[in-house]
């Protein structure tokens, strides 16, 4: 039962994962300006690190808890204007950084129970994580610093 758990957590960052994509792509398409070039090639960068995440978190669900990956997705976050789109995109990344340090917790939580599993879902979720700080910190930067 708890494994089920596990692999309805995973899947519910997957689904993050999938409109986080999505998102990003289709926000590219919104920016113009002066700076467009290098902020659609960042956010372009950050939808291509959005997949790798998916496929990740795909081979958690699947290969190490013998779960049934979602193909559904959760809720994206339509923006107008690059400031708009770079601030609803960080509060996403936060989002992120949180649930998956929920799942991590969850895994630590675990250990006993995942003899076979433990340090590939562990290894995963910390390197899923460490992406999504540095969209942060990316997103902070394209915004000049600031959070809001």
């Amino acid at each position: 039962m708890p494994k089920q758990e596990l692999v309805k957590m995973l899947n519910d960052a997957l689904e993050l994962e999938h409109a986080a994509r999505i998102q990003y792509l289709a926000h590219t398409e919104q920016v113009d300006g002066l700076n467009a070039e290098p902020i659609i090639a960042r956010l372009k960068e950050i939808a291509a690190d959005e997949l790798k995440h998916e496929e990740m978190f795909r081979t958690m669900i699947g290969d190490y808890l013998d779960g049934v990956p979602s193909m559904d997705m959760s809720e994206r976050h339509p923006a107008g204007t690059v400031p708009e789109i770079l601030r609803v995109n960080l509060n996403d990344e936060k989002h992120a950084v949180d649930v998956y340090t929920g799942i991590l917790e969850k895994v630590r939580e675990m250990r006993g129970e995942l003899k076979y599993e433990y340090f590939q879902l562990e290894h995963s979720l910390r390197h899923i994580i460490a992406d999504e700080q540095e969209h942060i910190s990316e997103l902070r930067l394209l915004l000049g610093g600031g959070d809001s």
